[in-house]
């Protein structure tokens, strides 16, 4: 059946941590692919994990078959982070990781929907891919102004308003990627206003919850939309605030209209988390439920989450900082508006590729840093490098 396929393209991020992996030059960094590093440039297993493995160890009696929704009290405690309590008219399951979360809210707004959604320009590149393998349409809204480095205003909230009804529109909740660039609190409230006016859904990627400013901070998109009844799918992944990326550790979430209908939601996200994988995986969704129930635990994971997000605003202002004493021609304030992990450098196609081949440096083709990539070692090296590569 291969005879006459040609080979599927490299994906954009992971193909450049293949070819990272297979560089042999000494000292070299990658600042791709979004995981977070700590100072040493390791990627830790967070204490709280570790102490909740050792009483799962202890405590668990089965490796029998979770149900297809995840255990009820893994919802909860997933509602509870997104909500900050229970939402009687939601209904979440356990998914794995914020990708399947993503797949699982495709496939039924293909089902039940207009079949077309709409995705910020720019977004996350495996965005596109989910919801057109779902079978949706995939259309663009303005975001990102590259001049201004900040949010087009303007023509976010025009396009905002011309959506039809019945259409989707995915939102970044927090630590928008791949831009770093975040709505307001104000603006958050005028999108929902321009959702419940128009009728379209909303699909809220929320897989930074914590790296913008807190666990409650960062919800504030989800409960303006909340707060003005606008129908939405949530996505939660739990690989960056809980270290759990090789766990794939997710959650979808419906927000309906009523109780009832949100009875109806699950009984369609179990259906069709059923075709797709049948069940989830335990182990993450288990870590964190014991977290979240444990007092002690869930204070430590919250230090631990404070001391990352501390650490990644740390390495902005560094960057900005270095880069500005090297006499770079850019005013580099912007990176530390920025949230989360990622920031768009204002680096072009080729300063990017003159700091992969010249300087073993490797970053995403649009200029994204991965800013938690960054560390007290290799942070004077970057900056030559990209003040090099810039004033060339």
């Amino acid at each position: 059946m291969w005879k006459n396929v040609t080979p599927a393209p490299e994906d954009a991020i992971l193909g450049l941590t293949e070819a990272f992996k297979k560089d042999p030059r000494a000292g070299k960094i990658n600042l791709g692919v979004g995981i977070y590093k700590d100072e040493a440039g390791n990627t830790p297993v967070l204490k709280s994990v570790k102490e909740a493995e050792k009483l799962l160890m202890v405590a668990e009696k089965t490796k029998s078959y979770m149900p297809i929704a995840g255990e009820a009290s893994y919802g909860d405690a997933v509602q509870k982070m997104i909500f900050g309590s229970l939402c009687d008219r939601s209904a979440t399951i356990h998914t794995p990781g914020g990708t399947g979360a993503l797949r699982v809210a495709a496939e039924l707004l293909r089902q039940f929907s207009s079949k077309t959604i709409w995705v910020s320009n720019p977004t996350w590149a495996n965005h596109n891919n989910i919801f057109a393998a779902a079978g949706l349409t995939v259309k663009e809204y303005p975001y990102y102004n590259p001049k201004t480095k900040d949010l087009d205003a303007d023509s976010f909230f025009g396009a905002l308003e011309k959506i039809p009804a019945g259409d989707c529109v995915l939102l970044h909740a927090c630590c928008h990627n791949p831009s770093g660039v975040d709505i307001s609190a104000a603006q958050w409230k005028k999108v929902a206003g321009i959702a419940a006016k128009n009728g379209w859904s909303a699909l809220v990627d929320f897989a930074y919850q914590g790296f913008g400013d807190s666990i409650e901070a960062d919800r504030v998109g989800v409960e303006a939309l909340l707060a003005a009844g606008v129908d939405m799918f949530i996505a939660s992944s739990f690989s960056k605030n809980f270290g759990l990326y090789r766990e794939r550790t997710g959650a979808l979430t419906s927000v309906a209209a009523t109780p009832a209908m949100a009875e109806t939601a699950m009984s369609h996200l179990m259906a069709t988390a059923r075709v797709i994988y049948s069940n989830p995986p335990a182990h993450g969704g288990l870590i964190i439920t014991t977290i979240m129930q444990d007092a002690a635990l869930s204070k430590l994971w919250n230090s631990e989450l404070d001391e990352m997000r501390s650490r990644i605003a740390g390495m902005r202002s560094a960057l900005a900082d270095g880069l500005t004493a090297r006499g770079v021609p850019m005013d580099c304030s912007f990176m530390t508006k920025q949230k989360g992990m990622f920031s768009f450098s204002g680096l072009n196609k080729d300063q990017v590729n003159f700091l992969r081949s010249e300087k073993a440096i490797y970053i995403v083709g649009s200029g994204r840093i991965n800013v938690a990539g960054l560390t007290p070692g290799n942070m004077n090296f970057v900056c030559d490098a990209v003040a090099e590569a810039m004033k060339k």
